[in-house]
């Protein structure tokens, strides 16, 4: 696992994924998953091991083809918002310092989710919001398309190869890969398939993810 090199004299910028990297959202996201298999009468262990690896439209065509994904996705949002106004939410150790260190304007989040739940639990959290927040609203092709992360790069005028991404998952690590940067894993174990460097703690992470931004 090698960095790729960013070109000498430019701006660097850094784009976080946002559930498991920069919020513990696990049990939220288990909680509001188990609540909408049960109102369809879904085995929620099953319903949710398809939801970590999918997008929820792709969730409901596997698990509960015969429902309209339309209707599907309503009550999943309600129920999401509804958490969002009422859950625990923690952000991991580090994150308040970390993005409280980033220079303004060179960092953004990418994130599946949409922007008003992700300010909602930054405002749980106390976590600053930057001024980009490209949010599965912005763009047609979800992560582990390179899609999400190439429009954060384009809003911030920043080139691919400047531009840092901090994931967790699989699909995010892809879609940083894709887009042509360099993917730096935290918060796991074992490295994800692909990354550059690996962390098993955000925490652990920061300090070089803040000499990367402030060269």
């Amino acid at each position: 696992m090698t960095d790729r090199p960013a070109r000498a004299g430019s701006a660097r910028y850094v784009l976080f994924d946002v559930d498991g990297t920069l919020i513990d959202a696990v049990a939220n996201q288990r909680r509001v998953w188990e609540t909408w298999a049960a109102r369809y009468g879904l085995d929620s262990a099953a319903v949710y091991e398809v939801a970590l690896r999918t997008r929820p439209m792709e969730t409901f065509a596997a698990v509960a083809p015969e429902r309209d994904p339309q209707s599907c996705l309503t009550a999943l949002h309600a129920l999401e918002d509804e958490d969002v106004r009422t859950g625990d939410y923690t952000a991991f150790d580090g994150a308040s310092e970390l993005l409280c260190g980033l220079p303004a304007g060179r960092w953004a989040l990418v994130t599946s989710n949409y922007e008003h739940r992700v300010r909602g639990r930054f405002a749980r959290t106390g976590l600053p919001v930057p001024d980009l927040v490209v949010d599965a609203a912005a763009v047609d092709e979800g992560k582990p398309s390179p899609v999400p992360y190439l429009l954060a790069a384009e809003r911030l005028g920043a080139a691919p190869e400047d531009c840092l991404v901090i994931e967790d998952a699989p699909s995010g690590v892809a879609s940083g890969l894709r887009a042509g940067m360099t993917v730096w894993g935290v918060n796991t174990a074992d490295p994800v398939d692909g990354v550059h460097r690996h962390f098993a703690s955000l925490r652990e992470a920061a300090p070089e993810i803040l000499a990367f931004a402030t060269v």
